[in-house]
């Protein structure tokens, strides 16, 4: 017998047993979508926090500081103990040099200035004073204008142009009782002024006891920063940050040691800030899994390293355990999908003992009679297989609408997607499934006795 003849008593088999093959398939096809969906999810949740991981972790950045070097004071007394340490700009040519290199950027972070616009005023919490031609390469996206090559020009955060507060307004208008006054604050904080383009003037804070003279240095606004996707306007307010030029950095700090007595402002840390013209060097990999290998020649020069690899690493492993589960559920489903086809084939065996019977005295052989039950059962997982996609697409279709609803998306962009490959995976486990379910029929459908089947039959 040839393959087709094979396939066409199976296909008319399955046609008879109407109920109970849609019943088999159906088991077959919740098994194999939910394998489907399973690699589906895990794919397109890689990809998602993979992209959302490069935007807010930037796994594939590391930051570079000097190295932990002997305190000052220690029993040699040697001073220039510590300069091996140092974050030196011989230093940083020979990081340029390194393997799998993206872009190199100097950041000196400056706390504390006022902005002033119009009668209105603003706060920016942090400078970073670096070169404004590798924003790009570091992922800042620019929703108006790019860097400039003039002097005192400053690129803003799409927060800083919001909650701008207008003193002269703010005198005039009288609120009849706190609720309403606290929801104009709020209002007013999360909406977005004008700056493109615009001459403001920028103000050190004083930060200590003693106050100098105030300085103020008047910046143009040569862009604005996008405004980051998936935060709250109340989240994006509270980012308001700049960046400068490294010699206009220079000129801010100069001002705020100037205005706070010649004292420069202690960093983060509670430590007084560096006089270098950068206290961080950033460096962008081509890839995050390359972050390991640069981190070693970077900690080979005695250099304090920090990446967020870790952080990537946890997340992969955490969605990992998910994708375990989500498979592992398929592969119960087909299990049990595997149980009823045994059952419903073994039921054909004996509803089809005269036929079999009648088939054996006209010359068919054992391997033939085994070959028709393998293949009816290869049918009707192939049946399921090809329901279970269409099912994986309309459930990822449904996921991707109840997500959108509850983010607020657009609805442009769709969160979770089947890859190609994905299919005929989903595919060859359905198949599995019924030719793994069919061997116990098969065998006993082969070793059935002619002449009894005949008579009793």
């Amino acid at each position: 017998m040839k393959l087709t003849d094979y396939i066409k008593l199976g296909w008319d088999q399955l046609k008879r047993r109407i109920v109970v093959t849609a019943l088999c398939a159906m088991g077959i096809a919740i098994g194999s979508a939910s394998i489907i969906v399973a690699l589906s999810f895990g794919e397109s949740i890689n990809q998602f926090s993979k992209a959302r991981m490069y935007d807010f972790l930037k796994s594939d950045e590391i930051s570079v500081r000097s190295g932990s070097g002997p305190e000052t004071g220690a029993p040699d007394g040697d001073p220039n103990a510590s300069k091996p340490y140092e974050l030196t700009q011989s230093k940083i040519d020979l990081i340029r040099s390194f393997p799998h290199m993206k872009a190199l950027s100097t950041y000196r972070t400056l706390h504390g200035f006022q902005l002033e616009l119009d009668n209105k005023k603003g706060y920016l919490n942090e400078i970073y004073a670096t070169e404004l031609d590798t924003l790009d390469d570091f992922g800042i996206e620019l929703q108006q204008g790019g860097p400039s090559d003039l002097e005192n020009t400053i690129i803003l955060s799409y927060g800083a142009t919001m909650g701008l507060q207008d003193e002269q307004v703010s005198r005039t208008r009288n609120y009849e009782n706190e609720r309403e006054a606290m929801q104009a604050w709020r209002e007013q904080r999360t909406l977005a002024y004008p700056m493109y383009q615009k001459l403001i003037t920028l103000v050190p804070q004083g930060f200590g006891a003693s106050i100098g003279e105030s300085v103020s240095i008047p910046v143009r606004v040569v862009g604005i920063l996008k405004k980051p996707e998936g935060m709250s306007d109340d989240i994006v307010s509270n980012q308001k940050i700049a960046y400068v030029s490294p010699a206009l950095g220079k000129r801010l700090s100069e001002a705020q040691a100037l205005m706070n007595g010649g004292q420069e402002r202690p960093n983060s840390g509670g430590q007084p800030a560096t006089t270098a013209d950068y206290d961080e060097v950033k460096v962008k990999v081509t890839d995050s899994s390359h972050v390991k290998e640069v981190e070693e020649l970077l900690k080979k020069l005695k250099l304090d390293v920090q990446t967020n690899l870790y952080r990537e690493e946890r997340i992969q492993s955490e969605l990992m355990i998910v994708r375990i589960v989500f498979g592992g559920a398929g592969l119960f489903i087909l299990f049990v999908a595997s149980i009823s086809i045994v059952v419903a084939m073994t039921m054909s065996t004996y509803q089809r003992r005269r036929q079999i019977g009648i088939m054996k005295v006209l010359g068919a052989n054992l391997r033939q009679i085994r070959n028709m039950f393998m293949v009816e059962s290869a049918l009707l997982g192939l049946l399921g297989g090809l329901v279970g996609i269409l099912l994986s697409y309309w459930v990822v279709w449904a996921i991707n609408i109840v997500i959108m609803r509850f983010s607020g998306g657009s609805g442009s962009e769709e969160i979770l997607f089947i890859s190609l490959w994905i299919l005929p995976l989903g595919l060859f486990f359905a198949i599995m499934t019924g030719v793994l379910s069919g061997i116990y029929p098969a065998v006993k459908a082969s070793r059935t006795d002619a002449l009894t089947a005949i008579k009793r039959d």
